[in-house]
């Protein structure tokens, strides 16, 4: 090979533009982006998936156990066809409303066979992995259609978009928001609508989207609501004529949208607004602190959990936490692309997000300023009253990846315009600037510990004797700080329905929204013997109590597991039912006499 041809193919230079060339490459690229993501995404959620039997997220509390009984619960529900919109698998006879909860029945439907073949921890990772995967190559693809040229911007706004520090963070427990792969169509619907393109297919398709988004998540969607109409005002501000040409195709388009989704989710909607177990409100107030916007998250490269921990109301309500360098980053590009539509909207809606997220009162490293939050502004509308508004953030991460891929695109543009010798130096450059921003905030694998092991009682059968139509009542209850129970009634193939549980249902008169079941007295007085291990004075009242108690929850036994104060409660249980039987490696109270079967 001659010594010129040999220098010219490992040119720097020429392997940056054959590199680029290649990676427009339509869809083998596409394909090779999203096998990039899906591992990116498993690698986060390596452990679970090395050990579904006994994996557990250590940092999504109770989620875990509480995300899977959905799961579970919403299969069985189409196995037997059943309607999948309510269940009293839990908090029996009362039950739990699957659509004012955070059921995901969109998916939670259609993977009904993985579920039943494999389990629902499977249908957990597979939902999580999946959910992160999708949701940055739908991004990705939306960004390379209608934003940038460059193949590597779209991927770089897409890996943002999927893995930001606050989507990580959710994904410790919350699939609902992870699974965001419906957002990005739904945007390039609107596009096409705003383009006057085909207006009556386009709104059927937006409407079906909707509707899909609604059975997945409808906080997304309402966060999502928020954050276009602020860029799709900005923007149309900022291009008056084309918005008085699309404002006939894109009002026809959202007409026939919002006709279809109602049309498909009117009625599950009256369930889950006025159907059994509803409830008014969920009452949150928990903004971000500011500071908050300039650290780094747990689950990141330059985390530092106790750190990120006073500056959150947990691990997995990280919802801010892009530390200084991409915060720095962005403000430089919002004054570098200024005069772009497409950046000051974004920018915009960025701020707007930021600022609708600081909550009631603005809050500067636990230092209560006094100044007002601008959410007083919403607190008081519709569905609003019920968001956690520190979450609003998430709307931030698009509207940054947005920014990042613009600039991307330019650089690798101009990269190609300037003399000759400095195309290299000027990539490396941005790719430096880009490394010091994102490398700090790149996630790492979620931790996971092993689950307890299910009592033999559960996982043999040992239950059956005992168990005609009645509940089970585990002691203590299961309830929004240990949840375990619903994993050992999957265990059990759901094979008996719950007393009380770990779901969002109504309490009091107004029916305000609140974690976990309305506690009954004997569930209170059992909850704090497991607390401090005392044992009480039992009186008369209390056992009747007791006996109202069983037969309200239609009880047919009740189970006493291992327990760090198993002696404690043990002692409680025998003075107000009398003495109970071991049985494999639990204790157990007969009480079909008393509050089960006998009682109906």
């Amino acid at each position: 090979m001659p010594v010129a041809e040999a220098r010219q193919r490992t040119d720097p230079r020429r392997l940056v533009r054959r590199i680029s060339v290649r990676l427009r490459g339509g869809r083998a690229a596409d394909l090779w982006i999203g096998a990039l993501f899906l591992v990116l995404a498993w690698w986060l959620y390596k452990d679970l998936w090395a050990d579904l039997d006994r994996a557990y997220l250590v940092n999504g509390g109770q989620d875990q156990n509480m995300w899977e009984w959905f799961f579970d619960a919403t299969a069985d529900a189409v196995r037997n066809f059943r309607d999948p919109l309510v269940s009293d698998l839990q908090n029996h006879p009362l039950g739990v409303n699957m659509m004012a909860n955070t059921a995901m029945l969109g998916l939670g439907i259609p993977l009904t066979p993985v579920t039943l073949l494999f389990g629902p921890t499977t249908t957990w990772a597979l939902v999580l992995t999946g959910g992160l995967a999708g949701s940055a190559f739908a991004w990705y693809r939306l960004l390379a259609r209608r934003l940038v040229r460059a193949t590597p911007a779209a991927v770089l706004g897409g890996a943002l978009c999927g893995f930001a520090p606050p989507i990580v963070s959710h994904a410790n427990a919350h699939p609902n928001f992870v699974v965001l792969f419906v957002i990005p169509p739904i945007i390039e619907r609107l596009i096409r609508l705003w383009q006057d393109e085909r207006p009556i297919r386009d709104g059927v398709v937006l409407g079906l989207l909707i509707a899909f988004q609604i059975f997945i998540g409808e906080e997304p969607l309402l966060f999502a609501a928020v954050g276009l109409m602020v860029f799709g005002t900005v923007y149309a501000m900022n291009a008056p004529d084309a918005a008085r040409a699309a404002a006939r195709p894109l009002g026809t388009g959202l007409l026939i949208g919002a006709a279809v989704s109602m049309a498909l989710v009117a009625y599950p909607l009256w369930v889950q607004f006025f159907g059994p177990q509803h409830y008014s409100t969920l009452e949150h107030e928990s903004g971000n602190d500011l500071a908050a916007f300039t650290a780094y998250a747990s689950d990141s490269l330059g985390g530092d959990r106790a750190g990120a921990a006073v500056l959150s109301e947990g691990t997995t309500e990280e919802n801010a936490f892009f530390g200084w360098p991409l915060v720095i980053l962005t403000l430089f590009l919002v004054a570098w692309l200024r005069r772009l539509a497409v950046a000051r909207a974004a920018a915009i809606t960025a701020a707007v997000a930021a600022l609708l997220s600081l909550g009631l009162e603005i809050v500067v490293d636990h230092d209560d300023t006094g100044l007002p939050g601008p959410w007083r502004l919403v607190n008081d509308l519709p569905l609003f009253e019920s968001i956690l508004e520190s979450r609003f953030t998430l709307v931030c991460v698009p509207a940054v990846a947005v920014l990042l891929a613009l600039a991307t695109d330019r650089v690798l543009d101009s990269a190609r315009s300037v003399p000759e010798g400095r195309e290299v130096p000027v990539r490396l450059i941005w790719a430096a600037v880009l490394t010091m921003a994102l490398l700090p905030i790149a996630p790492t694998p979620l931790d996971v510990r092993d689950r307890q092991p299910v009592p033999k009682f559960f996982a043999d059968g040992g239950w059956r004797p005992y168990v005609d139509n009645g509940s089970v009542v585990v002691v203590p209850l299961p309830n929004v700080g240990d949840a375990t129970a619903l994993h050992w009634q999957s265990v059990a193939d759901l094979g008996f329905p719950l007393a009380e549980g770990y779901f969002v249902g109504p309490w009091g008169p107004d029916r305000i929204g609140v974690y976990g079941a309305d506690y009954s007295p004997t569930s209170a007085l059992l909850g704090r013997v497991a607390a401090d291990g005392a044992v009480p004075e039992i009186t008369e009242d209390q056992r009747r109590e007791a006996r109202a108690n069983l037969a309200h929850w239609r009880a047919d036994v009740v189970v006493l597991p291992e327990h760090r104060h198993r002696a404690e409660l043990a002692a409680t249980l025998t003075a107000l039912l009398g003495p109970g039987r071991q049985v494999a490696d639990v204790q157990v109270w007969d009480v079909r006499h008393l509050g089960g079967s006998a009682a109906r």
